[in-house]
């Protein structure tokens, strides 16, 4: 698994540092986004400073997307399709009101537009609601 993660970073033009690795295997085993500070919860002895900077550098790189809540930043993982121009992650990120939980909705997408003359590098849409397994839970 180091050896694919090595390469994955080495194809968005991302030095494989030990620290990078180690964020990018955790967020790959993720379903939600996760602030800061819960995935610093997540590495015992890691520098809150690195992990930071991790994260800023594979935003710019088109590894991970962030996603404004209220004013926490939550990160998950982009697409593969992702890369330092364009953030493809063209779909809805959802805030669930019962769980707290923020994921990404694939199935609720925006279409993409490019025969306009323009280029939209990024677009942020963004949901609250109650998650599938909430509003399940509450039926019962």
């Amino acid at each position: 698994m180091k050896k694919e993660t090595e390469n994955k970073l080495m194809d968005k033009n991302t030095r494989p540092t030990s620290m990078r690795i180690l964020v990018y295997d955790f967020l790959s085993s993720q379903k939600v986004a996760l602030s800061l500070s819960e995935i610093e919860q997540s590495f015992d002895s890691a520098d809150r400073v690195t992990i930071y900077r991790t994260l800023k550098t594979f935003e710019e790189k088109g590894i991970v997307h962030s996603i404004q809540e209220n004013t926490t930043t939550k990160y998950i993982l982009c697409d593969d399709g992702c890369d330092e121009k364009t953030h493809k992650d063209w779909h809805l990120h959802f805030y669930c009101r019962l769980c707290k939980q923020t994921t990404c909705k694939e199935d609720f997408t925006i279409p993409q537009n490019t025969s306009q003359g323009y280029r939209i590098d990024e677009i942020k849409l963004f949901g609250k609601g109650i998650c599938e397994k909430c509003l399940k839970e509450s039926l019962q």
